[in-house]
């Protein structure tokens, strides 16, 4: 971890800041759902799902169009299911893709969390160990079969994985599955065939980010405190498993006070110390959420650079 990334200071984040952040969350959260054209199960429990989207607008015509899979954020606590991220789903559907928006269990209702550094009593707790992992695992495995019978104008070949915040770590999670460790029980023998990933404002550093406080303490709540932190890392650190041979680009806002910057920029420091090229697109006068709110000129850089990659 940098030594010059200080732990953030809430009160030293400016008001006007925090205005501007609030106003940016409350437009990406201002869009009604857009329910799917379908959905479809890739285990027993609720929250195993995926929900598919057909393709619309100009690439629509072409017989099979690239899949753009979605991984949504909410710092992998409950309260923050894939409604939210449906806007941008319909946005990319709009833009030509096959988008198959994925859920996955996420951490209790409220705390205590599992450990010390955990979330406070009451709290939502950030994500489950090993729950959340195994779901995005299993989601990916099924994927393929599920996307034939439910959006076949989707070419699985071009497949290019998005995600959010927490969405984001888990985008990048998912292609790194193939340098887990060997014991990891998410390991593939090999590199998922991808497109590539675009990761936008994600948690992808969990030693900076746990720093920096991001999201209250939330990579080490999934991981399931403290005392876990350390030994379940490597099995989750997106920043640890590297380089991983698949196409990556980072999309940040610089004005971001959720996830900073400095997140993204240790990532592709990471990425770069390990033999490998991460992009890394940082966007003037933009914030955490613009970046998946369709009213907002950054979702269309992002659908941009998902195409770059996808087409």
């Amino acid at each position: 971890m940098p030594d010059n990334v200080a732990a953030t200071d809430e009160a030293a984040v400016p008001d006007g800041a925090r205005a501007r952040d609030a106003a940016e969350e409350a437009s990406a959260f201002s869009h009604p759902p857009v329910d799917p054209d379908t959905g479809v199960a890739y285990g027993d429990h609720p929250d195993q799902v995926i929900d598919f989207y057909a393709p619309r607008g100009p690439g629509a015509g072409h017989d099979r169009v690239p899949l753009v899979v979605v991984l949504h954020g909410g710092a992998w606590r409950a309260p923050y299911d894939r409604r939210h991220i449906t806007p941008f789903a319909a946005f990319l559907a709009g833009r030509g893709f096959a988008v198959a928006n994925v859920e996955y269990r996420r951490g209790t209702e409220s705390g205590p969390g599992s450990g010390a550094g955990s979330g406070a009593e009451g709290a939502p707790v950030a994500g489950r160990w090993p729950e959340t992992f195994d779901d995005v695992a299993a989601a990916f495995d099924a994927l393929p079969a599920l996307v034939r019978d439910a959006l076949p104008q989707a070419d699985a070949r071009r497949m290019v994985i998005t995600g959010h915040s927490a969405g984001g770590h888990l985008a990048l999670w998912a292609a790194a599955r193939h340098v887990l460790p060997a014991d990891a029980p998410w390991r593939t023998d090999r590199p998922s065939p991808l497109r590539g990933v675009v990761a936008l404002a994600p948690i992808a550093d969990f030693g900076v980010a746990e720093k920096l406080e991001v999201c209250g303490g939330a990579a080490t709540e999934l991981l399931g405190g403290a005392d876990a932190f350390a030994e379940r890392r490597p099995y989750a650190d997106p920043a640890l498993l590297l380089p991983t041979g698949i196409a990556t680009t980072v999309v940040q806002g610089r004005t971001d006070i959720v996830v900073p910057q400095a997140v993204a920029e240790s990532y592709a420091d990471a990425a770069a110390k390990a033999g490998e090229m991460v992009g890394l697109t940082l966007l003037e006068d933009v914030g955490h959420f613009p970046l998946i709110d369709p009213a907002a000129d950054a979702c269309a850089v992002v659908a941009e650079e998902i195409a770059q990659l996808a087409w």
